[in-house]
């Protein structure tokens, strides 16, 4: 008997169902009990979507700390009140009269620590519930700006109304806004029309499975072969080796001195995370170097596979 699923499935999420459906259809095709996601994909939007399976679930704050890559269609003329095609417009349609090179020159305007007020359509909490509850009942929802960053964006073609770009950037950061914003600058409006998430960190959307693959796949029984080792979700992390005592005392929740030649990766910093690893190559822990004292310290601890049945 196999032990529970433990990994990530890379999911390339099709643009009409929520993240949750997709999730729903995982603990249906599984019958798994542990389940969720890093990061959650609007509706209309496509692409990567991570699904995390058993002890995946405790590293989902990491996935999500990880840069992103949008490809994205704003389409210029007029706003919406959600920010995106499926909203209602807010105002006439606007003549597009702004040329290539203003467009190029206002994203660049948008690269680095920007400031941009999320969607009233949207998850953010306001006084303990979903923004877009309150503004499907008609409520007036005023949400304060939120600093983000934008490594990148790149104009891919550009023929009025619409632009395309890819945007490359961290944890928190809305298109939509991005879209609505750059709408606003230009002054003839614009609204986000597609959306594809096409990079979170080292996975990609070409190394995805669709969803029509991932049904195949519970049907016939060899789902397991799309499931990517938890790990793999870390790997920006240096990597250690514990002798067997030390993996020991970090499964107490002890902290370790660990020799040089166990360290592999970049130098040891004070406070930096690591993977660490059994002599058997099984992932152990993640842990803190607390420089003052030399010490390992673990931060979250995960089930050997020698703990499940075979």
């Amino acid at each position: 008997m196999t032990g529970a699923p433990q990994g990530i499935l890379n999911v390339n999420k099709p643009s009409g169902p929520t993240s949750f459906d997709i999730i729903r259809l995982v603990h249906k095709g599984i019958g798994v009990k542990k389940a969720g996601h890093a990061g959650t994909l609007d509706p209309l939007a496509s692409g990567v979507l991570l699904v995390l399976l058993g002890q995946a679930v405790r590293i989902s704050e990491y996935l999500m700390d990880l840069p992103k890559t949008y490809r994205a269609t704003v389409r210029f003329g007029f706003a919406t009140d959600t920010y995106d095609a499926e909203g209602t417009p807010a105002g006439a349609e606007r003549a597009v009269e702004v040329k290539h090179d203003e467009v190029e020159s206002t994203l660049e305007a948008f690269v680095g620590e920007i400031e941009q007020t999320p969607p009233a359509y949207s998850a953010v909490k306001v006084e303990g519930q979903p923004a877009y509850r309150l503004a499907r009942k008609g409520a007036a929802v005023a949400l304060r700006p939120r600093r983000a960053r934008v490594y990148a964006i790149r104009l891919l073609h550009f023929e009025p109304p619409t632009v395309e770009i890819e945007v490359e950037c961290g944890k928190g950061t809305y298109i939509r806004s991005l879209a609505h914003d750059l709408g606003q600058v230009l002054g003839c409006g614009g609204h986000l029309s597609t959306l594809e998430r096409t990079r979170v960190g080292a996975f990609s959307v070409d190394s995805g499975v669709s969803l029509p693959e991932l049904e195949r796949a519970f049907e016939a029984g060899d789902w397991r072969e799309r499931l990517l080792p938890l790990d793999c979700g870390l790997t920006d992390l240096p990597a250690i080796t514990l002798h067997i005592e030390d993996e020991k005392d970090i499964r107490h929740g002890q902290a370790v001195r660990i020799d040089e030649d166990r360290l592999t990766g970049a130098a040891v910093e004070d406070g930096r995370l690591h993977r660490a690893y059994a002599e058997d190559g099984g992932l152990v822990a993640i842990v803190v170097y607390e420089g003052l004292k030399g010490l390992w310290w673990p931060r979250k601890v995960f089930d050997s596979p020698r703990m499940e049945s075979e």
